[in-house]
């Protein structure tokens, strides 16, 4: 293994767009830059969360990092591979899951693209079968495996192209937006088995998503970008208490109750209908919704309970105002 799982250094992709305006449809060349100077490493092990607002340059990181599309300056290299040039080998050494598209073969059932995925790879069916066997225990497929993939629900094809890409034991799973569109279940089952992959493999984790509740269970640092450059770099706890980025809990109990202004790591925001619904305030390095609601469920019968997150697109925006408001040293 590598000392670096992934390095990118002063990493710039510009996308050519031409339009063709007026009387005389005269074409007109612009040069869009989508990453611009982005640098950063990811060691061995390490479970990452990558952030940024639509249009970041999120995915384009990740389609160089896997060696779909070619830098136009910079350089990257994925498990100690140049990701364009050496694609071949670099397939054998990460696994990629991307939340809107398919690695499966759509009339054929779980089974069968397996087997095809473990011949592309090179693995031998004893070696293929225990894995598949391993994959398909964890995240409960066992029923589905006789199913075209057509026929499957969103989360069950979830689980199974995260099986696909981990059939061939990669050290490197990305994932690009993995549960967006997946109910409550479907998402902690798809969080229990990577938490459960990196502790029985060691596999290393780079998760593009906007979805907090993923960063917070799954990562231990997070990078975020905006308009393609790097706009923060660490832990969740230090970048929410930067910028003072909360989520609110809604709850709805069964017989009023005096507001809960002593539940810890959180602040109350509003208790009304004379205690029937209160909502609370925390950061998600101070407390977690688990604790909130064992701390609440000790003293009254929650009815029902909403989760507002913190908006990605704000916390990015408020990083960089801070960053142009910060003064010259």
């Amino acid at each position: 293994m590598t000392e670096s799982v992934i390095e990118v250094r002063q990493l710039h992709r510009d996308f050519i767009v031409r339009k063709s305006s007026g009387r005389w449809m005269r074409r007109s060349r612009t040069v869009v830059r989508a990453v611009n100077g982005l640098s950063f490493t990811i060691p061995p092990g390490a479970a990452v969360g990558y952030l940024g607002a639509n249009g970041a340059g999120k995915s384009t990181t990740i389609k160089m990092l896997t060696g779909i599309l070619m830098p136009t300056s910079g350089t990257v290299r994925t498990c100690g591979l140049e990701p364009r040039r050496h694609r071949i080998q670099l397939v054998r050494q990460i696994g990629v899951v991307f939340g809107q598209r398919s690695q499966l073969w759509w009339d054929l059932p779980l089974r069968e693209s397996y087997r095809v995925l473990g011949a592309i790879h090179g693995l031998r069916p004893p070696q293929l079968s225990r894995r598949v066997d391993e994959l398909v225990d964890r995240l409960d497929l066992g029923s589905l495996l006789d199913t075209p993939v057509r026929q499957l629900s969103l989360g069950q094809r979830i689980r199974g192209e995260v099986a696909a890409a981990l059939v061939h034991s990669p050290p490197l799973l990305i994932l690009d937006e993995p549960t967006i569109g997946l109910d409550v279940l479907s998402k902690e089952r798809l969080r229990s088995f990577l938490t459960e992959q990196r502790s029985l493999h060691g596999t290393t984790l780079l998760l593009a998503t906007h979805d907090m509740d993923d960063v917070q269970r799954l990562t231990e640092r997070i990078i975020v970008v905006d308009h393609g450059t790097l706009a923060y770099d660490g832990t969740l706890p230090a970048l929410a208490e930067q910028v003072g980025a909360t989520r609110v809990i809604t709850i709805d109990l069964t017989e009023p109750a005096a507001p809960f202004d002593d539940v810890p790591g959180t602040n109350l925001l509003e208790a009304a209908a004379g205690g029937l619904r209160q909502r609370l305030s925390f950061m998600p390095g101070d407390t977690t919704v688990g604790a909130v609601l064992e701390s609440i469920g000790q003293r009254a019968q929650i009815r029902d309970l909403s989760i507002e997150e913190p908006d990605i697109e704000d916390v990015v925006r408020q990083l960089y105002l801070r960053s142009e408001q910060a003064p010259v040293r």
